[in-house]
């Protein structure tokens, strides 16, 4: 019998986009935007979701304002506990990508993973941070450590890199060593040069690594900063670099696929790249 997980992907513009509200006021609006479509995908049956790249609050990022250093919170804490809530409610694992404070003074990109029964499994902190206009990600975050973690959840083995992440291909190939199933990549990226890679460089890793993957972007402009159009695209691939689902540039969706996990050991039957790699040749890749 094939071994069938269905998962979702959700994609949402920020409702608030306005200065002089308070960050807890944005955050909550945010938040409750999103329960509507946690509650939809429960009741579609979905069996491991991904939220977007800090998903309780607008990219902050061009900003360089130390106000959003209040959108931080420790992990687990109360947001987790919310989200673990709607896991046990609808028996779905749940990655929730959020703004970690792990000692004050201290802020990192992370994204918590949530089993089916609430149970909060861990997280990955966002190993590399940008620094370029309208990315100022280190103001804001320290490099991740833990290297590159996989969960066991109920449904599967389940591994995150974090937007900026998925240029460096060293770190997907670790996710495949370390045994996952499926790689989610939560994003906050806008129109321009990142558009056209969008598509290219997740699929290569999912047939590079033979396994599948879950790419989510926002949707969306946010001001005051107007760095661009957030241009959503949130997809899932599979092991041979076949594109399953797709959402669309503009809207708040719910993307849903059933991958089939069993086609895992097919393809990396046919494509022995585990077999024939050669870490021994690769010395400079740790200069």
């Amino acid at each position: 019998m094939a071994h069938v997980v269905r998962c979702g992907l959700i994609q949402l513009a920020n409702p608030i986009n306005d200065e002089s509200v308070p960050v807890a006021e944005i955050q909550q609006a945010m938040l409750e935007k999103h329960l509507p479509y946690i509650d939809e995908a429960g009741e579609k049956g979905v069996q491991i979701l991904c939220l977007q790249e800090i998903f309780n609050g607008p990219y902050f990022c061009p900003s360089q304002s130390t106000r959003w250093y209040e959108a931080a919170e420790p992990i687990p804490g109360p947001t987790t506990e919310i989200m673990a809530e709607y896991a046990r409610k609808h028996e779905m694992v749940i990655v929730v990508p959020l703004y970690e404070e792990a000692m004050r003074g201290v802020y990192y990109n992370s994204a918590a993973v949530i089993d089916a029964d609430g149970t909060y499994l861990g997280k990955y902190r966002k190993q590399h941070i940008p620094q370029t206009n309208g990315f100022w990600e280190k103001y804001f975050f320290k490099p991740g450590d833990g290297g590159y973690p996989v969960f066991q959840t109920r449904y599967g083995k389940v591994g995150v890199y974090i937007c900026y992440d998925r240029h460096f291909p060293e770190g997907a190939r670790c996710l495949g060593l370390n045994g996952a199933e499926i790689v989610f990549n939560p994003s906050a990226t806008v129109a321009g040069l990142s558009q056209y890679l969008w598509k290219l460089e997740q699929p290569a890793h999912a047939v590079a690594n033979g396994y599948f993957v879950g790419a989510i972007n926002r949707v969306g402009t946010e001001a005051p900063w107007n760095i661009g159009k957030f241009y959503g695209t949130s997809y899932f691939v599979n092991p041979r670099g076949q594109f399953l689902a797709e959402g669309s540039e503009d809207n708040d969706e719910l993307v849903i696929a059933d991958l089939d996990f069993d086609m895992i050991d097919e393809v990396r039957q046919t494509w022995q790249f585990y077999r024939d790699r050669r870490p021994d040749a690769y010395d400079e890749l740790h200069d």
